[in-house]
């Protein structure tokens, strides 16, 4: 079974899966390029050199050291991070190695709430808020086409009353 299908008991289905908006891939895409550009520069600065081998070592150890932590962590953090609605529960998990997860019962939830900035409308994203019978509401973030979640969720809150 692929996930999170795997994650069901009899009887569930899963109405929604959906990662964190892909907004968040902004801001490791910029400095990707911004390392291949700073790399090239200091490429071209010391092409002239006799240490310009050993230099283009260093400056490619140092940008995939860069690539990596900046842009290919927060890619594979954007893609282990699920968002799912069932027709019992809200899951969501994060994680590669080390997975984190929070199930929240369709019964135990109390309200369900949304917000957007300007920007966060023109993206199709948003805050999901959930209350329920934990002391603090939960808060999830860059939800895409929050909108439409906070219905499909209310849809399932009211169907399992």
């Amino acid at each position: 079974m692929a996930y999170p299908d795997d994650l069901l008991v009899d009887g569930e289905r899963v109405v929604l899966h959906t990662h964190p908006h892909a907004k968040m891939l902004l801001g490791p895409v910029l400095y990707l390029l911004l390392v291949v550009a700073v790399g090239v520069f200091l490429a071209a600065l010391v092409r002239e050199q006799a240490w310009a081998p050993w230099a283009w070592l260093v400056l490619g150890v140092v940008g995939a050291g860069l690539a990596v932590r900046l842009t290919l962590v927060p890619v594979v953090r954007w893609r282990t991070t699920h968002f799912v609605v069932t027709t019992r529960r809200v899951l969501v998990r994060e994680g590669v190695l080390a997975r984190t997860g929070i199930d929240i019962p369709m019964s135990r939830i109390h309200s369900v709430q949304f917000r957007h900035t300007v920007l966060e409308r023109v993206l199709g994203c948003g805050t999901l808020v959930i209350e329920s019978a934990s002391d603090e509401p939960l808060e999830f973030t860059d939800v895409p086409r929050v909108e439409r979640v906070h219905a499909l969720l209310y849809q399932e809150v009211a169907d399992d009353v």
